[in-house]
């Protein structure tokens, strides 16, 4: 029977190709779809994720990491107070107005940090070192950022704010998810840089003390009045979902994908309907010689499992392809080896729902058509 499936697959070669393309372009575009998203909500919490804080105090109803309400800076002491609490520190964000040396200006999320330990700051620097910005009004800058401020360098000179800064350090890898790139000072820096944030904080990042299970410290926390208090993870999930849900975002890519599995299912259903049809003499003899509608099953089924697995097979090739070169284009693709499986199981579910219309033709096949004329 697995003889007779790849025999009727492969017997008219454009019909198989045009089915492998189809099922290909859909994979490709499936893959993409994710991948480009996971790589967005991967830059979206991509500070929270990497900084060394078990617990992230916020304004009470802070929305998401890249728009925070200041509060008082008080607050750090009641933290620090509460059982569990290790260590805890301020953590600075804000909008700000760089202007480049070209004359034009750029929105900026400008993030001060306490240099002393460094926590908040970059994570990978190409060039100087996080305590220079403890040197009066001193900047790092990540290299993503070069596009929309220009090539900047160490030692170089810009003004934020109207403020003149140095430039004293080279980030890499810390790519954000809205268009204004992520520039690193010192805290208090960025509070002469930033009127707005006189007094007050954006964040407190906590780190709990051993034997201390953290879930129970933001309990704790939370009795402390008018902020929010969460967890690493869910300060992160916090963020990645109110971009995926409150932007559109995520009904955008949800909809693509389902467009391209509809586009898979309707090619490879045709394909293989018109290829059942033109063999139901030979379904037909089948039958009168004693096969089983199980058989009959098979030979479809595993027509679509074939389809399934070379499709799969290409369209993965090309999204590696992707991935590799996509960054040079300043998009991020994350493709995870769950999703490849998950993909996988996706792609042969939509082969195996498109022939499910052959299989009840195929069925329905009377033996004696064998012997009419």
């Amino acid at each position: 029977m697995v003889d007779i499936a790849r025999k009727n697959l492969f017997h008219d070669k454009t019909r198989f190709i045009i089915t492998v393309v189809g099922v290909t372009f859909s994979v490709v575009l499936i893959f993409s779809q994710f991948g480009i998203y996971l790589g967005f909500m991967e830059n979206a919490s991509i500070i929270i994720d990497n900084t060394q804080a078990d617990i992230w105090v916020t304004s009470k109803n802070s929305s998401n990491f890249d728009f925070p309400v200041p509060f008082s800076e008080r607050k750090l002491n009641k933290v620090k107070e509460t059982p569990g609490v290790a260590w805890a520190d301020h953590l600075l964000l804000g909008w700000a107005n760089m202007r480049r040396r070209d004359g034009g200006a750029e929105n900026i999320e400008l993030i001060g940090f306490n240099p002393e330990t460094g926590v908040g700051g970059p994570w990978r620097l190409k060039e100087g070192s996080l305590q220079a910005v403890k040197a009066g009004k001193a900047i790092i800058v990540d290299e993503s950022a070069f596009p929309k401020l220009g090539y900047l360098k160490v030692g170089d000179h810009v003004e934020i704010n109207e403020h003149k800064v140095k430039v004293v350090g080279i980030s890499e890898g810390v790519r954000g998810f809205t268009t204004a790139p992520y520039v690193f000072t010192s805290y208090r820096a960025g509070q002469d840089l930033d009127p707005f944030s006189r007094d007050r904080t954006v964040f407190i990042l906590a780190r709990v003390a051993p034997g201390y299970d953290p879930r129970e410290v933001v309990e704790r926390l939370r009795e402390i009045r008018d902020v929010d208090v969460y967890t690493r993870d869910q300060y992160s999930l916090k963020t990645r979902l109110y971009w995926t849900w409150e932007t559109g975002i995520g009904v955008g890519f949800g909809l693509t994908v389902l467009m391209a599995i509809i586009v898979g299912v309707v090619i490879v259903s045709q394909t293989i309907y018109s290829a059942t049809i033109e063999h139901l003499r030979e379904f037909g003899t089948l039958k009168a010689i004693g096969a089983t509608n199980r058989d009959v099953y098979a030979i479809i089924l595993k027509q679509a499992l074939i389809n399934a697995a070379i499709g799969f097979a290409v369209g993965l090739g090309i999204t590696v392809l992707l991935v590799r070169y996509s960054g040079r284009a300043g998009v991020v693709m994350v493709v995870p080896p769950p999703l490849m499986a998950g993909v996988l199981v996706l792609t042969v579910a939509m082969c195996l729902t498109a022939s499910f219309v052959s299989v009840r033709k195929a069925l329905r096949v009377d033996p004696m058509v064998v012997f009419r004329s």
